[in-house]
């Protein structure tokens, strides 16, 4: 074999090992797209399992209601096959919300065997027959919640509008009046409710007279607007903090006072060293300049005209400054801190 002849052996076994990777990686992603579009045919069937039973048990339950000489015949058994094959293989799906549609099955069948033996027994079917009514607005929560949201709880799916759920059941065939002495959709909202679902708008709590007529005191209510929404912990609160502040205040005004027994008490030393130091010159000063060094010295200590002392606004200022720096560090919540 020569070289030429070996190089053209060599590059036609390696393209024919790629082109045979090729189509064993092909083939597989055949038989994996294949098995992914099985799974979500498998599932999609226990949906349409589902809402077949549960419209048969609509119309069934509406026969019995209208006839009254139905036989425990007309009721037909319930049967899941595609659900069980989902349960036996190894689909990748969510088991929890597959436990919840058996559970509904197990619901469906126990009140079809009631309504089934009340027939059978010519016996008053009424609560057998709420009961059964009840477990069909259960399984079409149950098929909703599984068909639109993927089996996942109820408050793990956030705000719905309930007018989405009511076109949903309008689009699977279930109307208004299919159950007799009801209104099947509405049941089935506030049956979504009652189980978590966020639905909006909330339902109306008074009509438009009574919302109207009522007479609201907004004094009695704690949690009034217009600045009154405190709880008794934040009125306690602020009952101790106005306590506080006059605490502060008294002791300020105890330190006021205690500032203007000092300044007398200097005064009074002063003029006993004044009249001391001005006995021997005593005659020689006039009557208008005794009034002005009197003037002088009681504007000085602060008993001028009846004032208690030289009025200083900055003084007040600052004392005002104080107090409201006190109520914002008791305002700021604890667990805060400055930037």
């Amino acid at each position: 074999m020569s070289e030429s002849q070996f190089y053209t052996f060599f590059t036609g076994g390696l393209g024919l090992l790629v082109a045979a990777a090729l189509l064993i990686a092909w083939q597989l992603w055949r038989i994996r797209d294949d098995e992914r579009d099985g799974e979500a045919s498998a599932l999609e069937g226990v949906a349409h399992e589902l809402r077949i039973n549960l419209q048969r048990f609509v119309a069934e339950i509406s026969q019995i209601h209208a006839s009254d000489d139905a036989g425990p015949d007309l009721l037909l058994p319930v049967r899941h096959p595609q659900l069980d094959g989902v349960n036996a293989s190894m689909i990748r799906a969510n088991r929890n919300a597959l436990a919840v549609i058996g559970n509904t099955y197990q619901e469906l069948e126990a009140r079809k065997m009631a309504v089934r033996a009340a027939l059978a027994q010519k016996r008053d079917a009424t609560y057998s027959l709420d009961d059964a009514m009840d477990a069909t607005i259960n399984g079409i929560a149950t098929l909703y919640m599984w068909e639109v949201h993927r089996g996942a709880r109820p408050s793990e799916v956030g705000r719905v509008r309930s007018w989405d759920v009511r076109d949903w059941m309008k689009g699977h065939n279930f109307s208004q009046a299919a159950l007799p002495g009801m209104y099947l959709r509405d049941e089935v909202v506030e049956r979504l409710r009652a189980y978590g679902l966020h639905l909006t708008p909330r339902p109306l709590t008074h009509t438009a007279a009574e919302y109207y007529a009522m007479h609201y005191d907004r004094m009695a209510d704690p949690r009034s607007p217009f600045g009154r929404r405190k709880t008794a912990e934040e009125m306690e609160r602020a009952k101790q903090k106005a306590a506080e502040k006059a605490a502060r205040k008294a002791t300020k005004q105890a330190e006021k006072e205690a500032a203007k027994a000092a300044k007398a008490h200097d005064k009074d030393d002063h003029k006993a060293k004044t009249a001391a130091a001005a006995a021997p010159a005593g005659g020689k000063r006039t009557a208008a300049a005794n009034v002005e060094e009197d003037d002088f010295e009681r504007a000085v200590t602060g008993d001028l005209n009846g004032e208690s002392g030289l009025h200083n606004p900055v003084d007040d200022a600052m004392d005002e400054f104080e107090e409201e720096m006190a109520d914002f560090g008791d305002a700021v919540p604890r667990g805060s801190r400055s930037n």
